[in-house]
Parts: C-alpha cells; structure tokens; sequence
C-alpha cells in the first residue's frame, strides 16, 4: 500500500543550496529558521499547547533528493564516503522514501501575522524552503536515551577547521551573521569524501545568507578568498 503525505510547512533559512548545511541538526545551535504553515493548515489551534515544549521534531523531505530508485547501501560522508554501509544504518539523504528529521529549538511562536502562524526555531539544518510534512514536541523523557550508542559515528573523531577571514571580506556579511558564518566554516561545510583528499588549491563555494563564500582549505585551516552577493 501506498501513502501520501500533504506538506503542512515549509522552513526558511539562510542556505540557498545543500551546500554548506550542517549535516546534523543541532551542530550550530544558533542556525535559525522559521516554520510558516501551508494554507490548509494555518490554523493557531493546531499550535494549542507547543508553547510548554522547549524543541521541536521536524519530519520533512529530502525534496533535492527524489528519485525512482534506491540502493541498499550507501557511503556515509563521516566515513569520507569510501566504505559502504546499509541505507538503514545511516541518515543518508539517499533513501527509499526520503525522509528526514531534525530536533531544533523553538526560540519563539508567533501565532498572529500576516502569513499565519509561524514558528522560529534554532539550531535547523535544512535547505531554504523545505517542505516538512510533520511536527511533533520533542519529549525529554522518552527521546533523550542517556547509554544510548553511535555506531560507526562514534569511532570516527571530528577535528573543526581553524578559521581565517579578512577584514575586508568578513564586513560583508551582515552583522549578526559574521560569528556564525565562522562557525559554519569551522565544522568543515565540504563533502567528507572531498575532505578526506585535501587539495590546497580547490576553491569551494556555498550559498549563506545571500551570499557565495568561497574559501580553501589547507592543513586543517579554512581560508576565505572570496564573499560576494549570490547572483
């Protein structure tokens, strides 16, 4: 049997491309975004009791991803995407049915304006207007597993990247966006199967806040050559 499921929302948020999105929610906690419900489902009453819930969980579309096929194993991008592992050992964007979920912090909900209700959160990794096809609170109780294991992701330690930008170039990024933007850089935005054959010469791009960074790498420093305006 088949199912169909309506999109009841869409995020917004500073990422123009999969490029450069955290690949957890939750690594920048101070990534923020804001939910804004489909027509259908801008009702406050469906809101009625969220404001005692400090986090949110998103189930929500790899809408970049879609495809007719699947495989039954992928490459993890933490394992530099060189040894396979099975679909449902991973959080792979490259599934059967994609889809995803994100635990992000409600910062604020805004029951009256102009688009309905709406929802700001923090701490989201997703692509500007993602579709998201639930939400659930997040239950301190019952998700938060303390002997909880990571699998493979526990054995493979994460070292963030030294961060330089010039300031000529770091001006242009808005204000409140500049510690963050170094924060985005730290956790290294490149694919890891790209991260793992380090070439100093590479100059990557991704779309932040309306803006194209471009930056190299080279022995475990991020050096920003370029931030220009996104065409």
């Amino acid at each position: 049997m088949n199912y169909n499921f309506k999109t009841i929302a869409r995020i917004h948020t500073d990422f123009g491309n999969k490029f450069g999105i955290p690949r957890q929610s939750g690594l920048l906690k101070k990534l923020s975004g804001v939910i804004r419900f489909e027509e259908e489902f801008r009702n406050r009453d469906a809101l009625r009791g969220l404001e005692g819930f400090s986090h949110l969980w998103l189930l929500w579309i790899f809408s970049e991803n879609v495809r007719d096929t699947w495989h039954p194993t992928v490459r993890p991008p933490r394992l530099g995407g060189n040894t396979r592992l099975g679909v449902f050992a991973t959080r792979s964007s490259f599934r059967p049915n994609p889809i995803a979920m994100s635990v992000v912090k409600i910062e604020q909900i805004n029951l009256e304006t102009p688009n309905g209700p709406e929802i700001i959160v923090s701490g989201a990794d997703l692509l500007d207007g993602t579709p998201i096809v639930d939400l659930k609170p997040y239950l301190p109780f019952a998700d938060n597993i303390q002997d909880a294991t990571g699998g493979f992701t526990d054995e493979v330690p994460f070292q963030a990247l030294k961060v330089e930008i010039s300031e000529s170039e770091i001006k242009k990024v808005p204000v409140e966006k500049q510690e963050l933007l170094k924060e985005l850089l730290s956790i290294d935005p490149r694919p890891a199967y790209k991260a793992s054959k380090e070439d100093p010469e590479r100059v990557y791009g991704f779309n932040f806040a309306g803006l194209e960074i471009k930056f190299t790498v080279d022995n475990g420093k991020a050096l920003v050559k370029k931030i220009e305006k996104s065409k």
